[in-house]
């Protein structure tokens, strides 16, 4: 029996910010949780949110983006959601014991412009999310 703690990230298409939230609390979590990540649609990993990841020294490529499952939401000891969609959106969750919190980060696959300000823009939130996780490693969540 797995005794970690369960987190779910949670964004709207599981693509991008639940994707990066999921890779930085796997790498910097020192095995100390159990992490999963899922969308209210399946959007596909975005290739852009590989990169920035890699460029951070994280391999999310074999990541799958898969759709909540209310069975891992009933056994989540957080749920975190990381867009606002997901967050008014998620189900209701009947687990007296999970911890709800929302992190919001705009969407990085909404940014436009010249690809190096695409890519900035990517590494920014990258950056951001990281910043969020290590606070939450470091408060021993």
């Amino acid at each position: 029996m797995n005794n970690k703690p369960l987190v779910y990230f949670l964004c709207t298409g599981n693509s991008c910010r639940s994707q990066i939230a999921d890779g930085f609390l796997k790498a910097m979590g020192s095995g100390k949780y159990e992490v999963k990540s899922a969308g209210l649609e399946a959007h596909g990993l975005n290739p852009r949110a590989v990169q920035t990841m890699k460029e951070a020294g994280i391999d999310i490529s074999n990541h799958t983006s898969d759709v909540i499952d209310p069975e891992i939401l009933k056994q989540a000891d957080y749920i975190i959601t990381l867009c606002g969609h997901a967050n008014d959106n998620c189900p209701v969750v009947s687990n007296d014991k999970a911890q709800r919190w929302h992190w919001g980060f705009d969407d990085p696959a909404k940014a436009t412009g010249t690809e190096e300000e695409i890519n900035t823009t990517f590494a920014e939130i990258r950056d951001s999310i990281k910043n969020r996780i290590e606070l939450f490693v470091k408060e021993g969540m």
